[in-house]
């Protein structure tokens, strides 16, 4: 039976104004009915256009049709031979720019929600499946994963699978990386992300934290002294990069990266213990427009800030934000200050007190495809704020760099890589993720973990 709705199956979230004063998650998801009716407007097509748009290349339309047939754990099984993070893929990929921006349906109404069914199969799979996740042939060769984000993580659970030693070493003292400490609850509960660590656990791959590669160990002594045959490095990009005008060194002016870090992974929420609290003030102001900045803006609301401005230099049609998340962004009664360019930040005794923006126009496309914001002569806003929190960007960490001989990197700081292997100029080190890309998205992190394990075990197996 096909389901030929032009519209997809609505997904129940929490009230908009009770929402932006928790961090339970926003969106609650499918019901079994609810998920075979939406699975039911899925053509089956031949040419199977959704799947081209997918990183990690998930079979969609045979997951769908186990799903519409009420097989579930089917599903989940089909699903989980290409991907080995689906409840978080099913949450924070941006579908609507990948396999739905490609699905057929699209031409003549909504796309088939894949990114809902893909994180309703994984959820009913966490409470009801007994499937135990199954390792390949035994290896007695070590490989190290650096990093625990979404590259790493997917690099080590297809390694796991072909039966080699993995070892995951996390700087940090919760795994996930930016999983972890980047996307906030409301979006993504960690219970979900210690879930699928779990998964990998029970493959037999193993996670150390604390550890800092570079520092604790270099990446010679994995390979001489611990005995590890291949390293893969996904560490992310966790430097933040600032806007370099006057006045950022103020109280108050925060990286989007330590203020969602510091709530994230370190508890500084309102009644909490943290030794590390957040003063939030009741007027914030986020520079950025990107998932980042709209992930600071809901969470300083759900701090307690009474107004929230996200300041954005260019319109509201050029937002590089989820659709999804400006939406719920604007229904929890965050304000897009558009066309405005940060050019000072004034203080009072040490303290934030004003973000000073010239206001700006739309002129000719730049090299991003998007049309270039220039001045308007003359027009200069003034927006009174208690916290200022920079969301424009980050750069990898230089450190393994810093103190590994014969990786070559680019001038900002990404690792360079062959991109159908991801191997580096260093025989044997692979790199992906944000680390290679800059901040990028998760299921492009994913990818690049999971063309690495394939070359890495090609790698090997010619040894």
């Amino acid at each position: 039976m096909t389901n030929m709705s032009k519209t997809r199956t609505p997904m129940k979230e929490q009230d908009s104004l009770e929402r932006s004063r928790n961090f339970s998650e926003v969106t609650l998801g499918y019901t079994l009915e609810e998920a075979i009716s939406e699975a039911q407007r899925c053509l089956n097509c031949r040419h199977r256009a959704c799947v081209t748009g997918c990183p990690v290349n998930v079979p969609i339309p045979e997951f769908i049709t186990a799903l519409t047939q009420g097989n579930v754990d089917q599903a989940y099984q089909i699903i989980t031979n290409e991907n080995n993070l689906p409840a978080i893929c099913g949450r924070v990929c941006p579908q609507e720019s990948q396999c739905e921006l490609k699905c057929v349906r699209a031409n003549t109404g909504e796309a088939v929600a894949i990114g809902r069914l893909e994180r309703f199969v994984a959820d009913h799979a966490s409470k009801h499946s007994e499937i135990p996740p199954q390792a390949g042939l035994n290896r007695a060769i070590k490989i190290a994963v650096v990093g625990s984000g979404p590259a790493g993580l997917t690099c080590a659970a297809e390694l796991a699978l072909l039966g080699y030693q993995v070892t995951v070493f996390e700087a940090l003292h919760a795994f996930g990386g930016v999983l972890t400490y980047g996307i906030p609850e409301f979006r993504l509960p960690k219970a979900i992300v210690n879930a699928e660590i779990d998964r990998l656990k029970q493959l037999g791959v193993g996670f150390e934290k604390n550890v800092v590669i570079g520092r604790s160990l270099t990446i010679s002594e994995l390979f001489e002294a611990e005995d590890y045959r291949a390293v893969f490095i996904g560490t992310g990009a966790g430097a933040p990069k600032f806007m370099k005008i006057p006045g950022e060194n103020l109280n108050g002016v925060y990286s989007a990266n330590e203020f969602l870090t510091r709530v994230n992974l370190m508890g500084a929420i309102p009644q909490s213990t943290s030794a590390t609290p957040i003063k939030i003030g009741n007027s914030v102001a986020v520079v950025g427009g990107g998932n980042v900045a709209v992930d600071a803006a809901r969470t300083a609301l759900r701090l307690g800030a009474q107004e929230v401005k996200i300041v954005y230099r260019r319109s509201m049609m050029e937002l590089p934000a989820r659709a999804e998340e400006i939406a719920h962004a604007v229904e929890e009664g965050i304000v897009f200050k558009i066309l405005n360019q940060p050019i000072e930040i004034v203080g009072e005794k040490g303290f934030v007190k004003t973000l000073i923006c010239q206001q700006m126009e739309l002129g000719t496309p730049d090299a991003s495809g998007r049309r270039r914001p220039v001045p308007v002569r003359g027009e200069i806003n003034e927006i009174s704020v208690d916290t200022v929190i920079i969301a424009i960007g980050q750069s990898p960490n230089p450190l393994i760099l810093q103190t590994t001989t014969g990786i070559k990197a680019t001038s900002w700081g990404g690792i360079i890589v062959n991109e159908e292997t991801m191997e580096t100029s260093l025989a044997g080190v692979y790199a992906g993720g944000d680390a290679v890309t800059g901040a990028a998205t998760v299921i492009s992190a994913m990818g690049a973990g999971k063309r690495a394990a394939q070359a890495i075990n090609a790698y090997l197996s010619q040894a």
